[in-house]
Order: structure tokens, then sequence, then C-alpha cells
């Protein structure tokens, strides 16, 4: 039978390892100027932990001249890349700490890195906590949940208030903002 209580003290370890101005082999350059941060990693853990990070690692291999490598992610902004990045390294991440706009950033944020697991816990902590936000925010809302194929569940529950509220939201000002194509 697996005891799962040394998890938290791993979990808290590599947050250690994370914070650790030594050892690190990767900086990655995230946000798009002015608003740029560069971030100390570890090859080894973003390898396993993002199969999109993994990709990009595999075709900018390391020399072993102790050359680091360097990413660039201009489409995340630094702030929602550091709670990624916590959650990469720790496995832990509060969506109950953040507003709303903030968890559909973490969400897409989520899709660009592949984060698999952690893509159905943020439509399902949205769905299930935020209903109200997701409606009053509903055209942005629905156009999110089409940018990407992992969004299925966020994709779903759109098209059900659709169905549900549907003189409400084609009456909303920014209804002709959504594009023919997402229709």
């Amino acid at each position: 039978m697996a005891d799962n209580k040394f998890l938290p003290i791993l979990s808290q370890n590599l947050l250690e390892i994370l914070d650790d101005e030594e050892y690190y082999d990767v900086t990655i350059e995230v946000g798009i100027d002015p608003y740029v941060k560069i971030f100390r990693s570890h090859m080894v853990i973003l390898n396993y932990r993002s199969p999109y990070l993994k990709r990009i690692l595999s075709t900018n291999k390391k020399k072993n001249d102790g050359t680091l490598v360097h990413i660039k992610l201009p489409n995340i902004s630094p702030e929602i890349f550091q709670i990624i990045l916590k959650y990469i390294y720790g496995g832990k991440l509060s969506l109950e700490e953040f507003d709303a706009s903030y968890v559909v950033k973490i969400l897409v944020a989520a899709s660009e890195l592949n984060l698999q697991e952690l893509i159905p816990y943020t439509q399902s902590f949205l769905i299930n906590n935020q209903a109200d936000w997701i409606e009053q925010n509903f055209i942005p809302m629905y156009q999110t949940s089409f940018e990407s194929d992992s969004f299925l569940e966020l994709q779903k529950f759109c098209t059900e208030l659709i169905s549900k509220q549907s003189e409400k939201i084609f009456n909303s000002p920014d209804f002709t903002s959504i594009s023919e194509r997402t229709l």
C-alpha cells in the first residue's frame, strides 16, 4: 500500500529548488516588452512536467559548455507564468485564491504549455465556482472556450447557457463581436 504522507515534503523541496539560485540550466523569458520577466528553471523538471516545454527543450538541447537554454514565451504574462511554474514544480494549485479572470488566464496558459491535468481541473473550477461570472462575461468566455480543443467542458457549458438563456445572450451588446466561425 502506497503511503502519500511524504508527498507534501517532496512538493515543498521541489518548490525550494525553484527558488534556489544555483543549478538552474534554463532561462525562460515571459511576456512582451515592457512587461518581461526572466525565470530560472531546471530542464529535467520542465521536461517531465510539460509536453510543450519538452518539445522545445528537445530542439534546443543544452551544450555541455555551461551555456543555458533560453526559452521565450511571449503569450503568457509573467504573473500567470509564475503561478504555472509553481504548479509545475510543486504539483499544487489552489484556484480559490484568484479571481475568475486570472483563472481563465491560467487555463489558457495551461493549454499553451500542454499541461493536460491542469486543463480539466481549471475548467471544472470555473464552471462549478464561477458560473455567474462566466454568464456575466459570456461573450469573451464563449470565444475563449473555442480557442483550444482542450476546452470541451467549457464549450459544452457555454453552449448549454445559450440554449437556456438565448434571448439574454442574443440581446447582449457584445453578441455581434462573436466571429462567424465561433458561432
